[in-house]
């Protein structure tokens, strides 16, 4: 199956990154998120990021347009229809994405392929509440999506060959370099990186050094392109939070105790880059 229209569920940050990078390809797109301001502020986020690469001379103002005429926005799943893929980029809830994706499962043909933008929740879990888990895999892209390359493929017990190499093929006509990863918590590189982060705040909550001076030490002795608190910050210290509360409830074991500063910054609302402060204001 050759994908030429994808659907996406979520307008948010995820969401309208995977829109972009879809559109840019020369992909179709259908946008779809709970209202109407929701869809209109996905849209404005990709034009501004357009105008951004415009600036950079890396497409042309024509290039804009035709990536823009190529989303439809909606806030009726009904609109999906003609998708051969749809993706649910909604926030990393359990209950939520479950919810979405009954629905999604239900008014989607037979043939349609489902993915998860999910960056820890089991997708053999999600595949099984479906009626087409064989056509069910997690699809996991990186914050900022238009600029980076990885995209993680995690196949379900249950996701077959076929949807694996469709999706697979999709990611690479994104520019995307695919890794396949088997079902697992955190996958691979949040099972990595997210403990690392995690490990940074406790380092910041012992008073060990200033956040600049943890960051510039990982970045410098890591090789490292961001510190793991600015990373955090990037990534939303809500997400970090989540990921590393679904470690420990599925592995069970204390190393992944969420670090208490971490937990503290996210009920205070101070939530990084997206709240205007997280362990750094801006």
């Amino acid at each position: 199956m050759e994908i030429t229209k994808v659907g996406i569920i979520g307008a948010g940050t995820m969401g309208n990154g995977i829109a972009q990078a879809c559109a840019v390809a020369g992909v179709e797109v259908v946008m779809v998120d709970i209202s109407d301001a929701a869809v209109l502020k996905g849209v404005a986020t990709v034009a501004s990021s357009l105008d951004r690469l415009i600036k950079k001379e890396k497409i042309t103002g024509a290039d804009k347009d035709a990536a823009l005429g190529r989303i439809q926005t909606s806030t009726d799943y009904a609109a999906l229809k003609g998708a051969q893929l749809i993706i649910e980029a909604a926030t990393e809830n359990y209950e939520l994405k479950l919810k979405i994706l009954k629905q999604v499962d239900a008014i989607a043909g037979p043939e349609v392929l489902i993915a998860s933008n999910t960056s820890s929740i089991s997708i053999t879990k999600l595949a099984a509440a479906t009626s087409r888990p064989g056509h069910f895999i997690g699809m996991h892209f990186f914050n900022p999506v238009p600029m980076m390359a990885l995209v993680e493929l995690i196949r379900g017990v249950q996701t077959n060959d076929a949807t694996h190499d469709a999706v697979k093929a999709l990611a690479l006509r994104l520019g995307k370099s695919p890794i396949t990863v088997k079902n697992a918590p955190g996958f691979v590189v949040n099972r990595i990186l997210v403990p690392m982060i995690n490990e940074a705040f406790f380092v910041l909550a012992e008073g060990l050094a200033t956040p600049e001076d943890i960051d510039a030490g990982m970045k410098l002795g890591c090789n490292q392109p961001i510190g793991p608190l600015a990373l955090a910050d990037l990534v939303g210290l809500d997400v970090c939070l989540a990921v590393m509360e679904v470690y420990l409830q599925e592995f069970g074991d204390s190393k992944y105790r969420p670090c208490p500063l971490l937990k503290e910054l996210v009920a205070a609302g101070h939530l990084g880059r997206k709240t205007g402060r997280g362990v750094y204001t801006y």
